[in-house]
């Protein structure tokens, strides 16, 4: 009775989008901690790729009946995560790492913030559900 509840809004989708964000943000952590170790490349998770994947997966939840879940992504995205994280970057620098530090902390801001925000919305829906549920305005 509950999950048919919850299929239809934007939890699933913003539980995805927060997943992401902390994987993302361990592997850049991951990064900057082996940021001087020679000949280590770095890593990342393809933003742009996850939301393409995000959109597909809301359109396809819009099409099909409400007894699967729109958020799980975990079978199709797994193998996709694997094979974004080996991927590094083409450039190299004189100690053969493929990065810098202020690359990583702006990535880790950037994320952070998208993390803040899918947690501030998502938040706001539970605030939401929780005055529907006790019928006061």
């Amino acid at each position: 009775m509950f999950s048919g509840m919850f299929q239809s809004t934007t939890i699933p989708v913003l539980e995805q989008v927060v997943n992401f964000a902390q994987t993302r943000h361990t592997v850049l952590a991951g990064n900057l901690a082996n940021l001087h170790t020679p000949g280590y490349q770095a890593r990342d998770l393809s933003v742009g790729e996850f939301q393409s994947r995000l959109k597909e997966a809301i359109e396809t939840r819009d099409q099909r009946p409400a007894t699967e879940s729109p958020g799980d992504l975990s079978a199709r995205w797994s193998d996709t995560v694997a094979r974004a994280a080996e991927n590094p970057k083409s450039i190299l620098y004189h100690d053969q790492s493929n990065d810098s530090v202020e690359f990583q902390v702006t990535e880790m801001a950037k994320n952070q913030l998208q993390h803040n925000l899918a947690l501030s919305i998502l938040t706001s829906q539970m605030r939401l559900l929780q005055v529907a549920i006790s019928e006061r305005v």
